[in-house]
Formats: C-alpha cells, sequence, structure tokens
C-alpha cells in the first residue's frame, strides 16, 4: 500500500491592483472590444455579401426558394450578431469593473496548475488551497501549503 501520492491542482492567481496593470487590463479589453466590433462588421459585410450572390444567382429572386434561402442567411446572421453583441456587453462590463478597481486592491486574475506530493495524515484540503498574489507580474507572496 502506497503512502504518498502526487496530484494535480488548481493555484488561484490574485493580482494586486496597481497603475500598471490596470492599464493592461484596459488595453487588453480595449483590444477585445475592437475585434469584437471589427467581427460585427464583417459578419454583416459577409451577410450581405451572400444575401446578395444567392439573389444575382437565381433567375428568379422571388422565387419562395430563395426567399428561404435569404431568410435562412440572414436568421443565422442574426444569431451571431447576437452572440458577438453579448461577448461585447459582457467585455464592457469588465472594461467597468476595471476602471472601479481602487489600487491595492486584491483580485483574482486566473489559475494555473501543479503537482503535489500527498501523504498519509496530510490535510488535502489545505493542500488544495493555494495562492500566488503577485504585483505588475511580480509574486509578492505564495498562500497556502506547498
Amino acid at each position: 500500500m502506497a503512502d504518498s501520492l502526487t496530484i494535480k491542482r488548481s493555484i488561484t492567481v490574485r493580482a494586486v491592483v496597481t497603475p500598471r496593470w490596470k492599464e493592461d487590463a484596459e488595453r487588453e479589453l480595449s483590444g477585445a472590444i475592437a475585434n469584437s466590433d471589427a467581427q460585427l462588421a464583417q459578419l454583416e459585410q459577409e451577410g450581405q455579401q451572400l444575401v446578395d450572390a444567392i439573389r444575382s444567382q437565381s433567375a428568379n429572386p422571388l422565387d419562395p426558394r430563395v426567399q428561404d434561402q435569404v431568410v435562412s442567411v440572414q436568421e443565422q446572421v442574426a444569431a451571431k450578431r447576437a452572440e458577438l453583441e453579448e461577448q461585447k456587453r459582457q467585455l464592457l462590463e469588465q472594461q467597468r469593473q476595471v476602471r472601479e478597481l481602487e489600487m491595492e486592491q486584491i483580485v483574482e486574475q486566473g489559475q494555473l496548475e501543479s503537482f503535489t506530493e500527498v501523504r498519509v495524515g496530510d490535510n488535502l484540503v489545505e493542500k488544495l488551497q493555494l495562492a500566488v498574489v503577485v504585483r505588475d507580474g511580480v509574486i509578492e507572496a505564495i498562500e497556502g501549503n506547498l
């Protein structure tokens, strides 16, 4: 019977809010919002081009089958537009939240994974609860049991 085992665990990365952190987060979110806008514009353009192509390739653009194809494309474009608009709304909300953060506040920034060895008698909950606090990318503290 083994008395130790190596397991994978998640490590929470917490960041101290600094002017640099806020600038980086703002830049990243602004880039994602601009990308979202570009995707929306491209979607609209490609959708219209597809509708125009369907109509121009048909001898009778008023044929119900052609109309059905056009409606289908428009519905697909509308569904994708709604999805992209929701993503953009979420990004704008994140941007608002970043702007409201106070300096020196600690925020969760993500997760890392690592391996740890556990032995008979170890407190598993404590072994799994590990966090790293970073300030402008530099580790400031390690919280929990390595």
